[in-house]
């Protein structure tokens, strides 16, 4: 015998002795298939409540009728006519009247049930289960399978206390451990190397009190890659051998085929100094923050003056004299704090080896071309927004220079965030936990192919919940929450992330939140901040299922929920509006009444006040406890009036407060008032009327938010979702040559609207060669915003840390009935604080000068801010004055005048 035909039986023997098999090497090897279109799970609509009880809600039992749970290990039970086959067993369930836990009050009503003493439930739960509800004689009547979590949640609550999953090694051996407590046989596939097949298959212990399957490899096995084979039940394809990644990779190869084994603690993985470089101190109070939100790619993608194999990577942010770091350090010198980055988790929707660049032609400022030739490759190009999480816990690799280098990607991360803090910004993260790119047995399904109906959100059919637009998870489950908690640890500890945000935080608990919150802190030595999207909706709104991280129970928390109320009051009607009624619905800042365009005349004067109120309870932080009187003369707390079927008041402290009038959803905000300003507006007042939008946020109580290029007069070419629309309709220009309006029509999807309405809208006005602004005017707005920036931070009274000292110190003079609501004034008394006696800030949106008589003002020496007056604003510096308890405001300008 050769050799050569030695090797196989010798191995063979190996993993026989080792309780592995030949053809589980092989199985390591096999990639995941994606599963037949249409398998959707069987019903699911009875509930384990925990342990050792169910209840199924709408079920009418009869006397003499019984309920009984079939399992069966191989998943092969079958309905047949009147009875059930292939069952392994069956458990006579008795009635029962156990309580409902609080966290599954949502679900119908029902009666409960309770399995027999000494059933193994822990073994059950790796089983096909049905329940099946019989007549007196034993004929089938109605079944249905049973979610589980609550099970799960409670015979392995002790996983929570785990802090060992995921691959770990050290010289004298390599540690591995995932949670799948619903398997029936977990292995390692562990490969040589990461461009290689598995060379070797481990069985993996498991422990019956955590649900943890471990495994122990001698050796360092740093940069070899792995992943778990797992036998399982699933609800739509029965027993399956999955092959999955670690939901716990820190480091995986290039399109998350493995993940990798990695120390993040290795001083391989660290640049030079990254253990000794502090990160900038600004941020005392959470209402310190000023956060400028950025897309990795979009940063520097265009930018010629970022060597090319570095654009729309990671390392253009070493780049210390690129046009784009020169932004960012003028930002940082003016008063911007934090640079939140969209998605960098490994995400699911770009190709990190062989993504494509589309050929965009040459065309008419409204020609449908340009879109043509970027929705063609959509799928496949270089770009998205990345709110499809794949592994939470692993940096993206298409912004890494070589995503086959699966360490590269840690390093140039860490890179990248060194050179953001000694730029003086601190960096920001935005947490993606609501929702998975995929869910069953989807080839990029991490969770649900280790426990399937666990780490996702279900309706009373069993189905997973998609009301986020992909697959919902659950983070009300202990293990989901402890997923989402240790990953955000992960990016503190290891990455040196100062301040999170939260996409669509509203489908979370609170209660995780606050845990979170507390665990990120402790990581830190220092508060983190945390803030996000309170909105809500869907399945749990309303506290259906929980008491939700949502604006409107988030108050008391800290935490911070970004505030519609003076965004959609500033801009105008709605984030899903469209056709005639995203022209006809102007806001405040873009002519409401005053100004109206051509589908916008006949709205009563009401409107426009009851808009002058809504800034108003903006700029106070959006409080429950401060007062206002409002247009009628009523004199409010913020929490009384109205805002649709909210209360406008909604925090409880400022810091729970985002204000912003533009972040990457919807349209940018020069491309709202593209729609809503009247036609002939000039290019000079269009750049005016985004500053006046800049200074609502700038002037406002709490924490202020800004769009990367809100400050340039960024436009997507009207694209109201640009998610999918490629570099072409997500530029940025740090030349301040263009901002990009008119290169043509934006993406049919989501821009076309009801019979081409939209796009109709949309050409009129990017064919306008009127409309968009010159090297001038952006250069303008580019230096009027820093000055509002410089204002800010140079203004403590800008930004008070409690409510207490806002509702002593703020008013609005003006106010009330008989008010001028086109011109909104703010007073802030500062007796007592360093810097000036008082500030006085005042917002003219009209497109005339504006003046204020305050005689009890008369006698105070009021002064422009000394930022005005050396300031870009040549028109506030000229025509800005106080005279004798007169504040005159020119048009369309923001001022702010001291107390001197």
């Amino acid at each position: 015998m050769t050799p050569h035909a030695v090797m196989p039986l010798l191995l063979a023997l190996l993993l026989s002795v080792s309780g592995a098999h030949a053809s589980d090497l092989d199985d390591c090897n096999r990639e995941p298939a994606t599963p037949p279109a249409g398998a959707q799970p069987g019903p699911a609509a009875a509930y384990w409540l925990n342990g050792h009880a169910l209840q199924w809600p709408g079920l009418q039992l009869q006397a003499g009728e019984r309920v009984r749970l079939f399992h069966a290990a191989s998943a092969g039970l079958q309905v047949g006519g009147r009875a059930i086959t292939g069952a392994d067993g069956v458990l006579d369930l008795a009635p029962a009247d156990v309580p409902l836990p609080q966290r599954l009050r949502f679900i119908g009503a029902g009666p409960r049930f309770v399995l027999p003493p000494g059933a193994d439930v822990k073994g059950l739960l790796k089983s096909q289960l049905l329940l099946v509800h019989e007549t007196a004689a034993g004929e089938v009547k109605a079944t249905t399978g049973v979610q589980m979590p609550a099970a799960l949640d409670d015979l392995y609550a002790a996983a929570e206390q785990v802090t060992d999953l995921g691959a770990h090694p050290s010289p004298s051996g390599t540690r591995f451990a995932v949670w799948a407590p619903t398997a029936q046989r977990v292995m390692l596939c562990r490969h040589a190397r990461t461009s290689g097949p598995a060379t070797a298959v481990e069985p993996m212990a498991f422990d019956a009190a955590t649900g943890v399957w471990r495994a122990r490899v001698a050796g360092d096995l740093t940069g070899q890659a792995y992943r778990f084979l797992v036998d399982v039940v699933t609800p739509t394809q029965g027993r399956v051998r999955n092959l999955v990644t670690d939901p716990y990779s820190v480091a995986l190869t290039a399109d998350s085929r493995l993940s990798v084994v990695a120390d993040l603690a290795s001083p391989r993985l660290k640049p030079a100094g990254w253990d000794r470089l502090p990160a900038p101190a600004r941020v005392k109070t959470a209402t310190d923050q000023v956060i400028y939100e950025l897309h990795v790619r979009d940063f520097s993608i265009s930018d010629e003056t970022v060597r090319p194999a570095w654009r729309g990577k990671y390392l253009a942010f070493t780049e210390r004299r690129s046009n784009g770091m020169r932004h960012l350090q003028a930002l940082a010198r003016a008063g911007v704090t934090d640079v939140h980055l969209l998605p960098v988790f490994d995400l699911a929707s770009v190709p990190e080896r062989g993504c494509k660049t589309p050929v965009v032609p040459a065309a008419a400022p409204d020609s449908e071309a340009q879109q043509a030739a970027v929705m063609a490759v959509a799928a496949e190009d270089c770009f998205n927004w990345g709110y499809d999480p794949w592994h939470f816990n692993t940096p993206e690799g298409s912004y890494a220079t070589d995503a086959d280098d699966a360490l590269r990607r840690i390093r140039e991360f860490r890179q990248m965030v060194m050179a953001l803090h000694r730029a003086g910004l601190r960096v920001g993260m935005d947490m993606v936990y609501n929702h998975m790119a995929a869910a069953g047995q989807h080839p990029k399904s991490v969770l649900d192919r280790l426990v399937p109906g666990y780490y996702h959100r279900l309706d009373a059919q069993g189905r997973i919940e998609r009301s986020t637009c992909c697959d919902n998870t659950a983070t009300e489950h202990r293990m989901m929450a402890k997923l989402m908690i240790d990953s955000a640890a992960l990016w503190v500890r290891e990455y040196r992330i100062d301040s999170m945000r939260f996409d669509l935080m509203g489908h979370q608990p609170r209660e995780a939140m606050e845990r979170l919150q507390r665990r990120v802190n402790a990581e830190a030595g220092r508060a983190v901040q945390l803030l996000g999207e309170g909105w809500n909706f869907g399945e749990v709104a309303n506290g259906a299922r929980f008491v939700q991280a949502s604006q409107l129970s988030l108050n008391g928390s800290g935490i911070g929920a970004f505030s519609d109320r003076a965004r959609d009051a500033a801009r105008g009607g709605g984030a899903g509006e469209g056709g005639d009624a995203s022209v006809r619905n102007q806001g405040w800042l873009n002519g409401l009444v005053y100004a109206p365009n051509a589908l916008g005349s006949g709205r009563p004067d009401e409107d426009l006040l009851q808009a002058a109120d809504l800034i108003r309870v903006g700029l106070a932080g959006s409080l429950r406890s401060v007062e206002l009187t409002t247009w009628r003369g009523e004199k409010r707390r913020l929490e009384a009036i109205a805002y649709g079927d909210q209360p406008a008041g909604f925090a409880s402290e400022p810091g729970e407060v985002v204000n912003y009038v533009e972040n990457h959803d919807n349209q940018t905000l020069f491309d709202v008032n593209t729609l809503k300003l009247p036609r002939e507006t000039s290019r000079e007042d269009r750049a005016r009327v985004q500053m006046l939008g800049a200074a609502l946020v700038a002037f406002s109580q709490g924490v202020a938010y800004f769009h990367a290029g809100q400050d340039i007069l960024r436009s997507k070419s009207l694209d109201r979702n640009s998610y999918d629309s490629g570099d072409w309709f997500n530029r940025l220009d740090w030349t301040y040559r263009s901002n990009h309006f008119g290169t043509g029509l934006p993406p049919r999807q989501d821009n076309f609207g009801v019979e081409g309405r939209d796009w109709a809208l949309a050409r009129e006005r990017l064919a306008d060669a009127s409309i968009a602004p010159g090297p001038a005017e952006i250069a303008w707005s580019r230096d009027v915003f820093r000055d509002l920036l410089r204002i800010r931070a140079s203004t403590p009274l800008l930004r008070l840390p409690s409510a207490a000292q806002i509702r002593e110190r703020l008013s609005f003079p003006g106010s009330g009935p008989g008010q001028n609501p086109t011109l909104i004034a703010l007073r802030l008394e500062g007796r007592g604080l360093p810097g000036p006696k008082a500030v006085m800030a005042l917002i003219n949106v009209a497109p005339s000068a504006q003046a204020l008589e305050l005689p009890q003002e008369a006698g105070g020496r009021w002064v422009l801010h000394p930022v005005q007056r050396q300031g870009a604003d040549a028109r506030v510096r000229r025509e800005a004055r106080f005279v004798a308890g007169r504040f005159e405001v020119p048009a369309r300008t923001a001022a702010v005048f001291v107390l001197d």
